[in-house]
């Protein structure tokens, strides 16, 4: 019976006060390596464009030069003009929104490799910029050099190579469509020290309420990791969703909360459950890793819990007096048929 009251008492707190919040502390764990996924560019008017590889990484010594090349596909309908470049890859404080946003303009210390790469030219001359055509459903081979310096900057080195159709359609209200799929250069000096440190903050646990077509809600987790050393890394989010009450499960996929964090930028690591039921109790864990570091936190999140005992309850109560009424319309039958 004791047991049974202090099992009651649980329920009521739970229904009493929605959120429970339990934070636990940090302890190492290892690296994973960054993951970049495919870019690829369209519009309305055939254009499609792409780049293979979507990413490249080199170990960048002083006076040293680099060669390579990477495949632009164009699997559209019409011939495309395109211009090849490379660019800073960097990420901008924006403080509207008190978030870091990816910028192709800004140079840093990390992105002195835009600097030291050039094209192959059709006449076999390495250049800055270079111009191609690229027929339809062919691909085109863009080489490209890396030189580097007598001395370059600890750390990783950023850049990204684009490859910006300038053969763009002419809208009706004269604006000029245009694609510029890109191809990350990750570059890692293995001439001084690499400094691998990150700084987890902010985690939190939230629900939401989507109105659409249908209203829907979600439970996600959110955070937002700076990178305070030198070289980038990969930082991941796991959200865990156990059902207390009226079950469901979920867990964030293997390949899914993931995010490169290069030096000097805070990005925000997230994920969702976008299929949670309309009702129950759930017991909720996001867990946050990057440089070695991890940090947890633990949540109990209760969606329309009380509509939903009220409902059990009604439903209950009717199924009781149905059987009552069943039960004493057979006894009053055998009471007749025993006369």
């Amino acid at each position: 019976m004791k047991k049974g009251i202090i099992n009651l008492s649980v329920i009521v707190a739970l229904l009493m006060s929605p959120v429970f919040f339990v934070q636990s502390g940090v302890h190492a764990e290892d690296e994973t390596e960054p993951e970049q996924s495919a870019e690829e560019s369209a519009d309305q008017t055939g254009t499609n464009i792409s780049l293979t590889p979507v990413s490249k990484t080199y170990q960048l010594s002083g006076s040293s030069v680099y060669n390579d090349s990477f495949t632009v596909n164009n699997t559209g309908g019409r011939e495309l003009e395109i211009e090849v470049f490379a660019a800073p890859y960097s990420y901008v404080y924006s403080e509207q929104n008190d978030t870091y946003q990816l910028g192709f303009s800004n140079e840093t210390n990390y992105t002195q490799l835009s600097r030291w790469i050039t094209f192959k030219d059709a006449d076999g001359t390495y250049k800055k910029t270079i111009n191609a055509k690229i027929a339809p459903n062919t691909s085109y081979t863009a080489e490209y050099r890396i030189e580097t310096p007598g001395s370059i900057p600890s750390g990783g080195q950023y850049a990204v190579i684009f490859a910006r159709t300038t053969n763009g359609v002419t809208s009706a209200n004269g604006i000029k469509t245009e694609a510029s799929p890109g191809m990350v250069v990750y570059g890692r000096s293995i001439d001084s020290e690499s400094i691998i440190s990150a700084e987890i903050r902010d985690l939190a646990i939230r629900q939401s309420i989507t109105e659409n077509e249908i209203t829907r809600n979600t439970i996600s987790g959110i955070a937002k990791v700076k990178n305070t050393g030198n070289i980038d890394f990969n930082a991941s989010g796991k959200l865990v969703v156990d059902g207390i009450l009226f079950g469901g499960h979920y867990e964030t996929p293997s390949n899914g909360g993931r995010v490169s964090v290069i030096p000097e930028s805070e990005l925000v690591v997230t994920d969702e459950w976008k299929e949670t039921p309309g009702f129950g109790i759930f017991k909720v864990t996001w867990t946050v890793e990057a440089a070695g570091e991890t940090e947890t936190i633990e949540q109990i999140v209760v969606i329309n819990i009380v509509p939903a005992i009220i409902i059990t309850i009604i439903l209950l109560t009717i199924i009781i007096v149905w059987c009552i009424i069943r039960g004493k319309k057979r006894k009053e039958r055998r009471s007749r048929l025993s006369v």
